[in-house]
């Protein structure tokens, strides 16, 4: 088959297509034919060397893909070949096959097609994943950090949906206004002081902090936070090694988590994803939940598509297509 491989590790231009071993599905699994994958920042920093896969997942980058069942395999039920599907995986979408856990595949939301669904199964699996672990629930207030990524575009969509006041922060004021065209009640620039515009729009604090950025924002995050609120860590863009003050922690009764979602164990990632199925699945096709804004880019072209991540001028997701 044809795959993005990495030639040694670097920037974008160690990406290359060309050919790779073809993957067989074990007893448990499914083979699936990609027709799209979804490019996320983990998948960067693979790429820099910085994030090894699992022991015993694919070599190649990818996280999450949609395409069709080609092969089932011999303990697995209700699939059949031909039947559409998205899958989260450990690696390995960036690619023209890939064998997944038959757990982390579902069918598709009803009305989306395969192209645009590549890049929603990991956005929704970390975020729902991570309210779950938060208890999030109507009425509180949620913090999300990067509104207008592809992590932060569902977010905030979510969040709402649920019943919250959804505050935000992004760069650009084309962003916040993407933002609150979303559903965020209130967008800041994260080049101002955002701890202080969220402690006047919140003055009793934020029930739950959704960050991206790590160290950078671990002193503020905590500063915002509500009476027993919790601070969720997902990304580690802004450094990973920060400062905290256990005094401010322990006066709010708050908690910090920082879980990641690709070394689950498959039991776990299987129950991720039947959660998502109900809870989210009946929400985009409701349209109380809309795919995020989406730049298209040729899975051969995947260097141009993590320079486009990296330069932070995009908004939404960005999908990789394979090439017929």
């Amino acid at each position: 088959m044809r795959a993005v491989r990495c030639e040694g590790s670097g920037g974008p231009e160690v990406l290359v297509w060309g050919e790779a071993p073809d993957p067989r599905p074990g007893p448990a699994e499914l083979l699936v034919e990609v027709v799209s994958a979804g490019v996320n920042r983990a998948d960067l920093l693979q790429r820099q060397g910085h994030y090894p896969p699992p022991p015993g997942a694919s070599e190649l980058l990818g996280l999450e893909c949609a395409g069709t069942v080609v092969e089932v395999g011999a303990d697995v039920t209700g699939w059949q070949v031909g039947d559409p599907c998205v899958a989260l995986l450990a690696g390995g979408g960036y690619a023209e096959r890939v064998a997944v856990p038959a757990g982390q595949v579902l069918p598709p939301p009803v009305g989306t097609d395969l192209v645009s669904a590549g890049g929603l199964v990991e956005v929704a699996a970390t975020v729902v994943s991570n309210f779950d672990h938060a208890r999030l629930v109507a009425g509180q207030t949620v913090l999300v950090h990067g509104g207008a990524g592809g992590v932060g575009s569902f977010a905030l969509q979510y969040a709402k949906a649920l019943g919250c006041r959804v505050l935000t922060t992004a760069g650009t004021p084309d962003k916040r206004d993407y933002c609150r065209r979303l559903g965020a009640d209130e967008a800041f620039d994260y080049a101002d002081d955002w701890a202080a515009a969220v402690r006047e729009a919140a003055p009793d604090g934020v029930d739950v902090v959704l960050d991206v950025m790590g160290a950078k924002y671990l002193e503020p995050n905590v500063g915002v936070l509500a009476a027993d609120g919790h601070l969720l860590v997902i990304g580690m863009q802004g450094g990973r090694r920060g400062e905290l003050d256990l005094g401010a922690l322990l006066g709010r009764r708050g908690s910090v988590s920082a879980l990641a979602l690709r070394s689950r164990p498959t039991a776990q990632k299987a129950a991720i994803c039947a959660r998502v199925r109900e809870e989210v699945w009946p929400m985009l096709s409701s349209g109380d939940v809309r795919l995020a804004h989406e730049t298209r880019v040729s899975m051969p072209e995947a260097a141009r598509a993590h320079a486009l991540l990296e330069s932070g001028e995009h908004h939404g997701k960005i999908v990789l297509v394979v090439p017929r």
